[in-house]
């Protein structure tokens, strides 16, 4: 019996394809993810001001050329090194009581960071936990915790940060709380709409039958596919609670003096704001730039792990 061996020969045409096929392969994801982030130019320039906040945090205590809570009583209000009267040893001059202010701009990068970190936190993993629950249970657990959130959000951010601390007393950390259960509807909400989302999809049912359990579909299956929302929601949510934890502090219900906290630095200037512009104006460019970053570094995130904004 004779058998016949067909061989195939690839021609230079064959070749050539496959070289462009390998060429043409997906690239790694995070590079994929940084060329989608980087055609946003605001959100890059977002990620560059953050990085160079979250620099002045962890080193603050070596860049600081003062500390943030010593007082030089020979030299109050004294105004910026470019104006006249101003000192090089104060670069942005001082407070009403001697405070370098520089220094305390810089520490105040360090407290507003863990305010933010804390409170996005704590109200991100609450919100996880009710949003998977209300999406995956639904019925009544679903109504009762969205009820909930429904009335959280009906009441204006602010107000209901100030009653949270007016319950709890003023403080640092009893701020961060207020302004994580200020935050936490949003994250519920934002949870079980994409949880919702992904349990029609197949691998769920999929899942199902193979016999994967209830924790183990909710957190191994639909949590992973949930968190690129929650990503930008977290990202999104630092500029909140810096905002909130300024107000908080402007109204003397968050850090309290002498931490060197950008909405208290503002509180207790405000009385020289035409006499010492220097003493309100600095801390108020550190909370506008500070937000605009991250919000920019936000919508740089949104556009670049939402695949329907891919371009």
């Amino acid at each position: 019996m004779n058998t016949t061996t067909s061989l195939q020969v690839e021609t230079p045409g064959d070749v050539a394809d496959i070289a462009e096929i390998a060429v043409t392969a997906p690239p790694h994801g995070l590079k994929e993810f940084w060329g989608y982030f980087s055609q946003n130019r605001g959100a890059v320039m977002g990620l560059i001001i953050v990085f160079i906040i979250v620099l002045a945090a962890l080193f603050a205590d070596v860049i600081a050329p003062h500390s943030p809570i010593e007082q030089f009583r020979e030299a109050t209000l004294v105004p910026p090194v470019w104006q006249t009267g101003g000192s090089a040893r104060f670069l942005l001059g001082t407070d009403p009581v001697g405070r370098d202010m520089l220094s305390r701009l810089i520490h105040g990068a360090r407290l507003s960071l863990i305010i933010g970190l804390v409170s996005v936190s704590l109200s991100l993993i609450l919100g996880i936990v009710l949003g998977l629950m209300a999406g995956y249970f639904r019925g009544l657990i679903e109504v009762a915790i969205m009820r909930l959130m429904d009335i959280m959000l009906a009441l204006p951010s602010l107000l209901l940060a100030v009653a949270v601390v007016a319950i709890l007393g003023p403080g640092l950390i009893n701020a961060m709380y207020a302004i994580a259960i200020v935050m936490l509807p949003h994250y519920a909400r934002q949870t079980r709409a994409a949880v919702i989302g992904e349990l029609a999809k197949d691998y769920v049912s999929a899942s199902r039958i193979a016999g994967a359990g209830t924790t183990r579909i909710m957190f191994n299956c639909v949590l992973p596919n949930c968190a690129a929302p929650l990503i930008v929601q977290a990202t999104l949510g630092f500029s909140t609670a810096i905002l909130d934890a300024a107000a908080l502090g402007f109204l003397g219900l968050g850090a309290q003096p002498p931490t060197p906290e950008w909405g208290s630095m503002l509180a207790s200037a405000l009385e020289f704001i035409q006499s010492a512009w220097w003493v309100v104006t600095f801390p108020g460019l550190a909370i506008l730039v500070s937000v605009l970053a991250f919000n920019l570094m936000g919508d740089g995130l949104r556009d670049a792990l939402d695949p329907k904004l891919k371009r």
